[in-house]
């Protein structure tokens, strides 16, 4: 069993500030996660003008326009994020909401891309991405199988190599929602390879029976603080927390084994002492 792709979902944790999304990259990156990941969002193309003009109250105002505004990068922070990535050698990329954003991100010329759960019903934007040809890893929250079955579909008969990613579109999640067994039927119904894109509380537990029954990546969101401004900050992990998250992770494949029972060498002393053999 290989060690499953780890990717830290900053998302918009950062709250629209550079710095804190900075020091989450260096956190990820020191914890031994593989690549990190933001959301990007075309505003208006995205969302309605009736959308934009709706109170929501937050620290950038008084609609849904301000606090939308309020947690996108601008293009020289996207340029700074790019290099602090490079300089520290972690893989990055973010989830496109839109055509006008995928261009942006792609420009960038990131290793993967990645669908968010509620892009799957935007089948021009899956064409786009999976004509670039880049591996994508996709996102299954909130949707059926028969829906499932278009995206593959699409993803097939381009050619793009990609990755489904089990995932319950809750914030947070409880542990008796997360389903795991999905994990085995995907792989079964697509042959292609499954992760797991998680926003549980917990730390650990479900992305370990995730990785037992074969996820070849894991998503979990990330942040400095679950008590910050943002409606996913709950179900993320506190970055002072990944490196244990990482060690956990990673002892997976050696706890789990190769599945052959024969006499090991360490219990070579017990069975001496202990084993009585009657005829």
């Amino acid at each position: 069993m290989t060690q499953p792709f780890l990717i830290a979902e900053i998302g918009i944790n950062h709250n629209g500030d550079f710095e804190l999304a900075k020091q989450m990259i260096k956190d990820s990156k020191d914890a031994g996660f593989d690549a990190i990941k933001l959301q990007k969002r075309t505003i208006d193309l995205v969302y309605t003008e009736e959308d934009l003009n709706s109170p929501r109250e937050s620290p950038w105002g008084t609609t849904q326009r301000e606090q939308k505004e309020g947690l996108e990068f601008t293009k020289e922070e996207y340029d700074k994020i790019n290099n602090f990535c490079n300089d520290i050698n972690i893989q990055w990329s973010a989830s496109a909401w839109d055509t006008e954003s995928l261009k942006f991100i792609e420009a960038y010329n990131p290793s993967f891309h990645k669908i968010a759960s509620p892009m799957l019903g935007n089948k021009a934007l899956l064409r786009d991405v999976s004509s670039i040809g880049k591996l994508t890893y996709i996102s299954t929250g909130m949707s059926t199988l028969d829906e499932l079955d278009e995206v593959v579909e699409i993803f097939k008969t381009s050619g793009c190599k990609f990755e489904l990613m089990h995932c319950n579109s809750t914030y947070p999640m409880k542990v008796e929602d997360a389903n795991l067994n999905c994990i085995p039927m995907l792989r079964e119904r697509y042959g292609v390879n499954i992760g797991y894109s998680g926003h549980e509380t917990c730390l650990v537990t479900v992305c370990l029976v995730a990785v037992a029954l074969g996820a070849t990546s894991l998503e979990r969101h990330i942040t400095l603080d679950r008590s910050m401004y943002g409606s996913d900050q709950s179900a993320s992990i506190e970055t002072k927390k990944l490196k244990d998250f990482v060690t956990a992770v990673k002892s997976a494949p050696s706890i789990l084994g190769n599945g052959e029972k024969k006499l090991l060498d360490t219990e070579k002393p017990a069975r001496e002492k202990l084993r009585k053999v009657v005829k």
